[in-house]
């Protein structure tokens, strides 16, 4: 085999492995949604597998893992905007509540 075709060869079982890694992943969010919790607890450990499962599809499918350039880019993004998404609630909180000396 050729270079081209050995890296080849390596990272489609990387990708498989990954593939299959969320594929348990998925089998065990099935799992979490059928037990008897409370609510709060499968919010959170759903969260928790949820957030693991996006880090690996992002790190592998998308090459995140890489290029630390583009991690780093897509990370600070990320922030940006959550933080920019907290800036715009207290103003959707005073639309509900309403104006203090509105009439």
């Amino acid at each position: 085999m050729t270079t081209a075709e050995e890296h080849k060869a390596k990272g489609s079982g990387k990708d498989l492995v990954v593939y299959l890694c969320v594929l348990a992943l998925a089998a065990i969010q099935f799992v979490i949604a059928y037990q008897n919790i409370d609510g709060s607890q499968m919010f959170v450990r759903m969260l928790i597998v949820a957030v693991i499962e996006a880090g690996l599809a992002l790190l592998f499918f998308m090459h995140l893992a890489e290029n630390r350039g583009l991690l780093w880019f897509v990370v600070i993004f990320t922030v940006f905007v959550l933080l920019a998404m907290q800036y715009g609630w207290t103003d959707s909180f005073r639309l509900s509540v309403g104006v203090a000396g509105a009439k």
